[in-house]
C-alpha cells in the first residue's frame, strides 16, 4: 500500500479509511501549513499519509494511535521524528499532552466517535493555537451551520461557543482506501481568546442547549419547561414562541444565565 504498512487491512471497529491521493494530501498539508517548532498533534495517523507531510513541515510530530500493528509501524518507520502515543483519543487525559505548551492538533476522525472527541478536546482549547480534522461532510456542516438552517443544532451551538469554525473542501471518497460512502471535508478549529468567551456556566449552558434541540419540532416554551418558565424565557430577551433552530449562540447564553 502506498505511505503504509503492506498488508493491514483497515478496520472497521477503528474506523479506518487511509487517505491515500498524493493531490488531496498535499492540499490537506498546504491548509494545515505546520512550521518547525510547532507542536504539532496528529489523532489516527493510519499509514502516515499526512504525517510524513507534518514531519516534513514541522520537523517532528506526534501521533495518537489506537491499533498496535500500526503503531508499532510508526515506531519503526519514524523512529527520531514521531512521538507515539499508543491510546485512544477518546479516552486520553489531554491535560497530559505536552502540558503548558501550545498545540496544533489534526486528523481524520472516524464518524462513530467524532462528535464525543470533539467535546472532549474542549478541555485543552485553551492552548490549542487551531485544530484542523476531516471528517464526514453531513458532520462538518453541522459543525459551522448557521441559525435557521435544518443542519444547525446542539453540536453547531456547542462547538461555535467556543471555537471560530471553517469549512475548508470537500474529499471525495476516492481519495481513501477503501473508499468510504460517504463524502468528507476539512474543518478549521480556532479556539477564541479566553476573554473572548461569553460569561456563562458550562454546565448549565450544555443542559439548556441539549434540551432546546432535543425534541427541535417543540417550541422553547415546551421544550424548556422543565428548566425556565415562559417568563424566564422572555426575561433573556428570547421568544418563547421559537424553535431552538432560530437562536443563535448569545441568546443561548442569555438562557442559560437565567436562575443560574
Amino acid at each position: 500500500m502506498q505511505n503504509g504498512l503492506a498488508g493491514h487491512r483497515a478496520r472497521k471497529r477503528f474506523g479506518q479509511n487511509f487517505l491515500h491521493d498524493e493531490h488531496w494530501i498535499e492540499r490537506i498539508a498546504r491548509t494545515i501549513d505546520a512550521k518547525p517548532g510547532e507542536t504539532v498533534v496528529e489523532i489516527g495517523p493510519g499509514q502516515a499519509a499526512l504525517t510524513r507531510k507534518m514531519i516534513a513541515d514541522a520537523g517532528h510530530a506526534t501521533a495518537i494511535e489506537i491499533d498496535r500493528d500500526l503503531a508499532a509501524w510508526l515506531k519503526e518507520t519514524f523512529p527520531e521524528t514521531l512521538t507515539l502515543i499508543e491510546a485512544d483519543a477518546l479516552k486520553l487525559d489531554w491535560n497530559k499532552v505536552y502540558p503548558g505548551k501550545a498545540l496544533r492538533i489534526v486528523g481524520n476522525l472516524p464518524y462513530n466517535i467524532s462528535s464525543p472527541l470533539l467535546f472532549h478536546l474542549m478541555t485543552v482549547a485553551d492552548r490549542v493555537i487551531d485544530q484542523h480534522f476531516m471528517l464526514q461532510k453531513e458532520v462538518v456542516d453541522r459543525m459551522v451551520a448557521t441559525p435557521g438552517s435544518k443542519v444547525y443544532g446542539r453540536l453547531s451551538v456547542m462547538l461555535q461557543y467556543r471555537y471560530r469554525m471553517q469549512k475548508m473542501f470537500d474529499v471525495p471518497p476516492g481519495a481513501f482506501t477503501p473508499a468510504p460512502k460517504v463524502t468528507s471535508s476539512i474543518v478549521r478549529m480556532a479556539p477564541k481568546k479566553v476573554d473572548e468567551l461569553l460569561p456563562v456556566d458550562l454546565e448549565r449552558f450544555a443542559v439548556i442547549v441539549a434540551a432546546a434541540f432535543n425534541q427541535r419540532r417543540k417550541t422553547l416554551r415546551n421544550a424548556l419547561a422543565k428548566l425556565l418558565t415562559e417568563e424566564d424565557i422572555k426575561k433573556a430577551g428570547v421568544d418563547p414562541a421559537l424553535r431552538a433552530e432560530a437562536l443563535d449562540v448569545e441568546a443561548f447564553v442569555r438562557l442559560a444565565r437565567i436562575n443560574a
